[in-house]
């Protein structure tokens, strides 16, 4: 049976990250109206005393839930403090950095594990179809070097990153097959930060552009060092598209956290304004706002269960590739529901930037867009189902 309930450790432990999400609050709206300044120290002036990121891999094998549950926890409830403002937390690490350990050999792990990875893959040709892009790679035998060209966009935390993991093609006659991933630092000649996004919502969190202009890296730092492209199958495509199995489960996990946050300071409010959440009155019973209000909360926890899910069986070493999707796309729409809805019943209280509940509907929106759109992801859980091929649904 599977079974999602904390010890007293684990609960202690969250209810610390929350505390410290509160004062990741105190800062929310400094970011989120000073996106365009320069970059703030990468820390908080209380993080020195926020407690360290867990062990997760070193967790005991009778504890009530495995590592990957438990970094949906954390992640939940860091994004309830504030999602931007979490990244200002030390240690914490970017898109690359999944990757990274997803895919990269011991010694690429032992170089730059402690470095911020952001990760590169959309263009501007290529949108939610990775397997379209037409950044290059070209080997040059002669200095034992990659040469990388083109152009990346939405790369998220892509100012503040030491480097980046980038998705570029070997052979683009190749499809899928011969797209491979490499690891390129800041610095490294021909590698420019062109732009810096301005965006709707996490305004906090740096989104750039990227430009590769005849960019040469070691041999090395092809990510996990496999250089073949096989015509037929996936090749490195496949290996690479793993990350998202648990990258698409904690974005999701980002988005509850904002929701949960967005449902807390609902409920305060509406029971200050004397509205009676009576969870055991028949449908009828309650006033609107409850009716819509216990809604919210029932959508908000449904969606969680999709993300333990796909964690836990992450942990039981089963592929949780179609629930990794299933717990994206229905994050993504949740949190938005669940921000708007909240704002719907309070009122100009809601919108005012007094409070923050506008700035997480704002957030929230990019739940549903980042790390594959709602759309893609529906469209893999249609082929996982149907055993469509992508023919059968272009």
């Amino acid at each position: 049976m599977i079974d999602f309930s904390l010890n007293d450790n684990d609960q202690s432990k969250l209810d610390a990250i929350k505390e410290e999400g509160l004062i990741c609050r105190k800062y929310a709206r400094y970011y989120d109206e000073h996106e365009q300044d320069e970059i703030p120290p990468s820390e908080l002036p209380e993080a020195a005393d926020f407690r360290p990121s867990p062990n997760l891999a070193a967790r005991q094998s009778d504890d009530d839930c495995g590592p990957s549950v438990m970094a949906m926890f954390y992640t939940i409830y860091r994004c309830w403090g504030d999602y931007a403002v979490r990244l200002r937390q030390p240690k914490m690490g970017g898109l690359g950095n999944a990757a990274l350990m997803a895919a990269g050999t011991n010694e690429q792990k032992g170089r730059w594990a402690n470095n911020f990875l952001a990760m590169a893959i959309t263009e501007p040709g290529c949108g939610s179809d990775p397997s379209r892009l037409s950044a290059s790679a070209v080997l040059d035998e002669e200095t034992d070097e990659w040469i990388l060209n083109g152009e990346k966009i939405f790369v998220t935390g892509g100012v503040r990153a030491d480097g980046v993991v980038l998705w570029a093609t070997l052979d683009r006659s190749a499809g899928r097959a011969g797209i491979k991933s490499f690891l390129v630092m800041k610095g490294t000649p021909g590698f420019e930060v062109a732009k810096k996004e301005r965006k709707l919502g996490i305004r906090g969190e740096d989104t750039a552009t990227y430009v590769f202009t005849d960019c040469r890296i070691p041999r090395d730092q092809l990510l996990g060092g496999n250089e073949e492209v096989q015509q037929k199958g996936s090749g490195g495509f496949r290996g690479a598209m793993k990350t998202f199995n648990m990258t698409r489960p904690a974005v999701a996990a980002f988005g509850i956290g904002i929701a949960e946050a967005a449902l807390d300071f609902t409920r305060d409010e509406l029971e200050k304004a004397g509205v009676d959440l009576d969870y055991g009155a028949g449908l009828g019973r309650r006033s609107a706002a409850a009716e819509k209000f216990l809604r919210l909360e029932a959508l908000h926890e449904a969606s969680k269960l999709t993300v333990l899910r796909a964690a836990w069986l992450a942990d039981q070493g089963q592929p949780n590739n179609m629930e990794s999707s299933v717990c994206k796309a229905h994050a993504g729409t949740a949190v938005r529901q669940i921000t708007q809805g909240c704002i719907d019943i309070l009122g100009p209280l809601g919108v005012s930037r007094d409070n923050l509940l506008e700035k997480w509907m704002r957030d929230c929106r990019i739940i549903d867009i980042y790390e594959g759109t709602g759309q893609i992801q529906r469209l893999i859980i249609a082929r996982d189902l149907f055993e469509y091929t992508r023919e059968d649904l272009n």
